[in-house]
């Protein structure tokens, strides 16, 4: 069960309430890292890995999301450029293997 942060009466509260949202975090990654396997099982060229629109449209759906929240939306587009980044190589080294 959730506590919301400014209910925690602890440190400890806060920890374990970390700890869940890392292990849904984790989990939603895993789910999100099988499509991307499966993008470049559809793409034909390792150049194809990038595709610029395709990324800038994803980094303002995160800072969108983040409108209205305490989350800085330059952390947000960070992690997603790290997340993209890691796919993007993936991707074209799987397409340069093949």
């Amino acid at each position: 069960m959730s506590v919301a942060p400014q209910d925690c009466p602890s440190m400890d509260e806060v920890r374990v309430e970390i700890d869940r949202i890392d292990d849904a975090l984790v989990d939603l990654l895993v789910e999100r890292w099988g499509y991307v396997d499966r993008a470049w099982q559809l793409k034909k060229r390792p150049e194809d890995a990038t595709v610029p629109w395709r990324i800038q449209q994803v980094i303002d759906r995160v800072r969108e999301r983040c409108d209205g929240t305490d989350m800085p939306p330059a952390l947000a587009e960070a992690l997603w450029r790290q997340i993209i980044g890691w796919g993007i190589q993936h991707e074209q080294e799987k397409l340069s293997s093949r």
